[in-house]
Parts: structure tokens; sequence; C-alpha cells
């Protein structure tokens, strides 16, 4: 784009997303200067490799000291009130968020998913059902990718679906998905939001600038919703929306499209991803035979209510990308039998004495690591049975001597993971590492 040509370019942050979009903004001739406040040596290492490429790298909080920069382009992981981004703002900066910029450079139709939970199940599910139907397609976003990584790669696809965040929705301005899709909302991210109202209304810009032509894919009940997309509505409750979950179906209006039972996919969580997807692809005109292919091949991503193993009658399940209560409650509620509950980790602002009626009488006992571990125990007394512990592997050994046959033991974190491990990844290898690590000789089919 010729409007980049040649002008001066700050991008603040050097994650996945601020190197994409140093990668496509220097493809355009812009002059590119990346920050980032960290000085680790492995992003010292990184710093040299993009000044190979002609970028110029500032590391460390006290490095940049220009304002007069063409446009900044900001990381969804950092606060655009606070700092840098402020001076550079105050200084009359125009700003953009990496998904803003991605979504200018793409070159074919979106789908945008967003919510508090199911993010990254629902956006592979969307992207199953086009390629189902023989449609080029691509799934990107927070689950993978950032959306400028692959926009010079979408030139060829019928649709790009992306996984979106709030913060990355913070910063939009000409963001228009052509489908949008609002999972759910519950309390999350009071580390960064003053509050849930702010989280809120960030979640609800995803149709700000959606018109007539195109769609919005709303839970039922949710309010603030903009925008002037056809609306349609689906829940797993009781009431009457466009697509519902009735007796194990799915349906639309009084018409059963699929049992849930013929995927893979259980609880009344992953019934509301199902249903949002069937939603988008009835709404992208994509035949019902392509869903139900899909939807019956589709497996679980990692770390998200994935079966690790079955030991001794008891099934073990890594569901460490749950960050948050509601998240934690779901995956509590979708088990089948009592639970063994490994949770704690980052502090996020949650009150864990809210969990209390969800979890007593399904879990029998809860092992707490990390940061929280002392306050979540204090919050659970007389409704979950706690006992701290010093990390991961420790949780998992008290667990399988504790737990029983027909019970299930479940990582659903309810927390961040960045007081003991990189990422909820990498806090669900480590639980999957230890669970593996149990002794084979007990194991049962």
């Amino acid at each position: 784009m010729e409007k980049w040509k040649d002008k001066e370019v700050v991008v603040l942050g050097m994650g996945r997303s601020g190197q994409a979009a140093a990668e496509w903004l220097l493809g355009q001739g812009a002059k590119v200067t990346m920050f980032d406040e960290t000085l680790s040596t492995t992003l010292q290492r990184t710093a040299r490799r993009w000044e190979e490429r002609g970028a110029t790298v500032l590391l460390g909080s006290d490095r940049m000291k220009r304002t007069n920069f063409a446009y900044g382009i900001i990381s969804p992981g950092i606060d655009p009130r606070k700092g840098v981004i402020r001076d550079l703002v105050e200084a009359g900066v125009p700003m953009m968020g990496e998904l803003e910029l991605g979504a200018q450079a793409c070159l074919c139709p979106i789908v945008a998913v967003t919510g508090t939970n199911g993010k990254s199940t629902t956006t592979e599910l969307i992207a199953a059902v086009f390629a189902a139907a023989g449609k080029q397609v691509m799934a990107c976003g927070n689950l993978g990718r950032p959306l400028t990584e692959v926009a010079p790669l979408t030139r060829g696809l019928d649709r790009v679906v992306v996984e979106v965040s709030s913060f990355q929705l913070e910063s939009v301005q000409t963001f228009r998905p052509k489908v949008g899709v609002y999972l759910n909302f519950t309390p999350d991210h009071l580390d960064r939001y003053p509050s849930l109202t702010e989280y809120r209304a960030a979640k609800a810009r995803i149709f700000e600038n959606q018109g007539e032509g195109d769609t919005a894919v709303v839970q039922l009940g949710l309010a603030g919703i903009l925008g002037k997309a056809k609306r349609v509505t689906f829940t797993s409750g009781p009431e009457e929306a466009d697509y519902t979950l009735r007796n194990g179906a799915l349906c639309r209006g009084g018409e059963i499209l699929m049992r849930q039972d013929e995927t893979q996919l259980r609880g009344p969580h992953n019934a509301e991803n199902l249903l949002a997807a069937w939603a988008v692809a009835e709404a992208e005109g994509l035949p019902p035979a392509a869903v139900r292919e899909a939807f019956s091949k589709y497996r679980a991503l990692p770390h998200r209510c994935e079966v690790v193993r079955v030991r001794a009658g008891v099934t073990w399940v890594n569901d460490s990308k749950a960050t948050n209560l509601d998240a934690m409650e779901r995956a509590v509620a979708g088990m089948e039998g009592s639970v063994i509950l490994i949770a704690g980790g980052k502090d996020k602002g949650f009150d864990f004495s809210e969990s209390r009626t969800a979890l007593a009488g399904k879990v029998r006992g809860a092992f707490l690591v990390g940061e929280m571990a002392e306050r979540i125990e204090k919050a659970w007394i007389g409704a979950v049975p706690c006992r701290r512990v010093p990390s991961m592997e420790a949780a998992v050994k008290r667990a399988a001597e504790m737990a029983v046959r027909g019970e299930t033991v479940l990582l659903s974190p309810g927390c961040s993971s960045y007081d003991m491990f990189e990422n909820f990844e990498d806090r669900g290898e480590k639980y999957r590492q230890s669970v593996i690590a149990l002794p084979e000789e007990e194991d049962r089919k």
C-alpha cells in the first residue's frame, strides 16, 4: 500500500503480533522502529535479526525518546493507556492495533470470533466447515498466526477466520467482518480493565462497523451490540433463540440439525460453540452436509478439555486454556462423575468465592498451585477440600493418590499461567508430561 511507503512507523511490542506487523510494514517500504520494554537475552537476539533486516530496535523502558512518528502499531498485550503509548498518543501520533493493520491488508472477506471463552474452538470449527464445503480458508489470530502475518496469503482465499480478543478490538477503526461472532461474556482480564463495563464494550466493538449484508451471531441475552448487521442468536439454555440445544440436539427453530453426541465435543459450552459455527455456516450459504462432516471429524484443540490419558479407571483431562472462573466452572460441569481439580496460577482479579456453589458437590478435592493458591483455599473453605502443592508434578502425584475409578482429574486453573509457566500451553504440557509419567502398569482401557 502506498500509504506506508517511506513512512516512519513505530511497532510497540515484539511478540508474534509485533513481529508480524514489522514484517508486513517493511514489505510496504515503511521505515520501521520496533520497541519493547523487555531486555531478555532471547529478545536481544531477536533484535539483532531485525536490525539486519533494516529495522531500528529499541529495548528497555527508557529507550523510547522519540514521538515524531507517522503511525504507531500496538501489539495486543500492551495496555494503550499506559507508558510509551500514552506519550505517543498525547504527542498526536495516530495509533492502530495489529488486528486493524491486518484487516486493512487482508484480501478476502473476514469471519471474526470473540467472546470470553470458546473462541479458538469455534474459530477452528468454522474453518473446518468452510474446508469441508470445498472452500479455500485459513484460521488465524489469537489461536496462532496473527492476521497481519497471513494477510499476504489471502488473495486466493474465500474466507479468513480470525479469533480476536478484547485487547485487539480496543483499537479497531475500520475493521468490519462479514460475519462476526460474540460467543459469551463473563468476568476476565480484571487486571487490565478498570471495570466489566469497559471489558464488555471492547468485546462489542467486533460489530461496530458492520452494515447491511453482514451478520452478527450473538449469544442470546448479550447486550450493547452495535452495528447494522442482521442478528442471529444462539443458546444452550431453555430460552428460545434462532439456534438452540434441545434434548442433546443442535436445533434451528424446531428442526433438529444434528445430535451433539455425534461430535467429540461435550458439555453445554461446546454446544454453544457448535451452534454458533452452524449459524455462521448458514449465513455464508454452506451446505448442511459440510457442517455435519466437519463437526463429526473435529477434535478438540490441545489444552481445551483434552483427554490426556485414562489410568486405572480415572480420566485425566487437560483444560489449561481455562484462564478464568467461567471457563473453569463450565469445564467442571461438563465432566462425568466427580472431579479432582487442579487449579491456581497468577492473580487476574477474580473472587474465587463466586465459584463455591458451582463446585460444591461436584469437586471432591482440589490441589492448588501458584500465586493464588492460598487465596483460593480460603475462598473455598467449607465447599471444596483443598491442598496447596508446590508444583504441577506434585499436584498430579497427589491427585493420582486421591482419585478413584470413575472420577476425572481435571486441570482447569481459572487463572493465567505467567506466575510459573511461559503460557497456558507450557502449563498444559507440563501437566501432560506429569500425567504420562505416572506408572503405566495401572492403565485401563
